[in-house]
C-alpha cells in the first residue's frame, strides 16, 4: 500500500482521494498506475501460492482503485471493484444464506429492488420492504413479534429518489442484535460525505458509475468491508461469477476519483442553492434535500454526513390542462442545458423524471423529477430550471 492507516488517519479525506492508489517511488517510474491488459500471467503455483495465475482472479489496474477506495471508506482492507454496481449487488445479495431474510427500504435503486424482487419470486429469500427513515418499523421487520429474523438489512441514505435518510448506527445495532448483516449502498453520498463503516455497516456498496468515476463514461461497482472472511467470501463469489471489471474502465474510474472531492464541493454548493430556489417556487408542490431545514431528514443527516450531497428531488405541481405527471415531462422538455438523461453523479447536470422506469416502485410519485447537479454554473442552472417551469404557466 503506498499509504498506511497511519498516513490516512492523519490525512483528509481530500488529500487521500489524490495520494492514495500510487505506484511505488521508484525512480523513473510512473506516478500514475498503468493500464495492464493481461488475461494472464506468469506463474505456475496454485492461486493462493500468491501466482496471479489468471485475469478473473486479479489485475494490477484494479488494485490501485480498490486500494483507494477502502482508505477512503476508512476500511482495514482494500475495497473489490466489480463489472457494475448491480454485479456489486449481486455479490452483496450473495451473503444471504438460502431462504433468509432481506430487510430492504421500500424506495430504494430500482435496479437492487428488482433484483431482491427476483429473488424472492424464485424462493431463494424473502423480502421485507420498508420506510427506512422509520427506525421503529425498520426494527418491526428485522425481528417481528412470532416470526423469524432478518439475516440482512440493505440501508440507502440518502434514498433513491425520495431522499429519506436511514438512521445508519441505530439501525445497524439494531440488526446486530437479531444476527443480521448491514449493508449499506453509499452511492448518493460517496466516502466524501458519508462513511457507513464507521456507524455500523458491515459492507459498503458503489455504483463507481456515478460520483466515484464522475464522467458517464464507464459502468463499474465496488464493495467495502474491513470485514477479512466477509471479503473472502465475495472475493470468491467475484471470481466465480465473473463480475470482474476491465482494466481500461478501472483506470478511468481511478483518474475521475483524483478529482472527486472539488467535484462534490462544487456540486453540493450549487445543489444547495437550487433547493432554496425550488422550495420557493409556486411550480413545485413539494422538494427532499436533507440541507434544507425543512427537510424532515435534515437533523438526522446533520450527525452523519459532511454536507448534504448533490440530489434534489421535486413534485411539479398540476396546473390547468395539465396533471403533475404531464407538467412533470413538460419541464423535462422545456430544459436547454440540464441533460434529459438517466444516471447521476457526473460533472453534467442530469433531470429525469424517475416513473417513466417501469421498475420504479409505484409509491415513487408520478410527478417527481429527480435532479443530479453537476459543477456547471449555478446560476445557468438555476435560469434553465426557471425558464422550463415559468412556462408552465403560459
Amino acid at each position: 500500500m503506498t499509504l498506511s492507516q497511519q498516513q490516512v488517519a492523519a490525512l483528509s479525506a481530500e488529500t487521500v482521494v489524490v495520494a492514495a492508489g500510487r505506484p511505488p517511488r521508484e525512480r523513473n517510474e510512473p506516478v500514475n498506475p498503468p493500464v495492464v491488459l493481461s488475461s494472464t500471467y506468469f506463474g505456475t503455483g496454485p492461486v493462493d501460492s500468491g501466482d496471479r495465475g489468471y485475469g478473473r482472479y486479479s489485475n494490477p489496474t484494479w488494485e490501485p482503485f480498490e486500494e483507494a477506495l477502502g482508505q477512503l471508506e476508512g476500511a482495514e482492507l482494500p475495497g473489490l471493484l466489480y463489472s457494475s454496481g448491480l454485479a456489486a449487488a449481486s455479490s452483496a445479495f450473495s451473503l444471504i444464506p438460502a431462504g433468509g431474510i432481506l430487510v430492504m427500504p421500500t424506495h430504494s435503486y430500482s435496479g437492487s429492488l428488482a433484483m431482491a424482487q427476483e429473488l424472492a419470486g424464485k424462493g431463494f429469500i424473502e423480502l421485507r420492504t420498508v420506510d427506512i427513515a422509520d427506525t421503529e418499523a425498520v426494527k418491526e421487520q428485522l425481528s417481528p413479534a412470532g416470526g423469524p429474523a432478518a439475516n440482512m438489512l440493505w440501508l440507502e441514505s440518502p434514498t433513491n429518489p425520495m431522499l429519506g435518510i436511514a438512521e445508519i448506527a441505530v439501525l445497524a445495532d439494531a440488526a446486530h442484535a437479531v444476527g443480521a448483516l448491514v449493508v449499506t449502498d453509499n452511492t448518493f453520498s460517496t466516502p466524501l460525505v458519508q462513511q457507513p463503516l464507521a456507524f455500523g455497516s458491515d459492507v459498503v456498496l458503489h455504483s463507481v458509475t456515478k460520483y466515484l468515476a464522475g464522467h458517464s463514461d464507464v459502468v463499474l461497482g465496488a464493495l467495502v468491508t474491513s470485514d477479512a472472511g466477509l471479503r473472502e467470501t465475495l472475493l470468491q463469489h467475484r471470481s466465480i461469477h465473473g463480475g470482474i471489471a476491465g482494466p481500461f474502465e478501472a483506470w478511468l474510474a481511478l483518474r475521475g476519483l483524483r478529482t472527486l472531492a472539488l467535484r462534490i464541493e462544487k456540486s453540493q454548493a450549487s445543489a444547495a442553492v437550487l433547493a432554496q430556489r425550488l422550495g420557493q417556487h409556486q411550480r413545485i408542490e413539494s422538494i427532499r434535500y436533507p440541507g434544507l431545514e425543512s427537510d424532515p431528514g435534515h437533523e438526522r443527516a446533520k450527525t452523519q454526513m459532511r454536507g448534504f450531497g448533490s440530489i434534489i428531488s421535486v413534485q411539479v405541481a398540476a396546473s390547468t390542462g395539465l396533471s403533475g405527471e404531464e407538467a412533470a415531462d413538460r419541464v423535462i422538455a422545456g430544459l436547454g442545458l440540464w441533460l434529459p438523461a438517466t444516471s447521476l453523479g457526473g460533472v453534467e447536470s442530469l433531470m429525469e423524471r424517475r416513473r417513466r422506469h417501469a421498475a420504479e416502485p409505484e409509491s415513487v410519485p408520478d410527478n417527481l423529477l429527480r435532479l443530479s447537479v453537476g459543477i456547471e454554473d449555478v446560476e445557468d442552472l438555476w435560469a434553465d430550471i426557471a425558464q422550463a417551469l415559468d412556462a408552465l404557466d403560459r
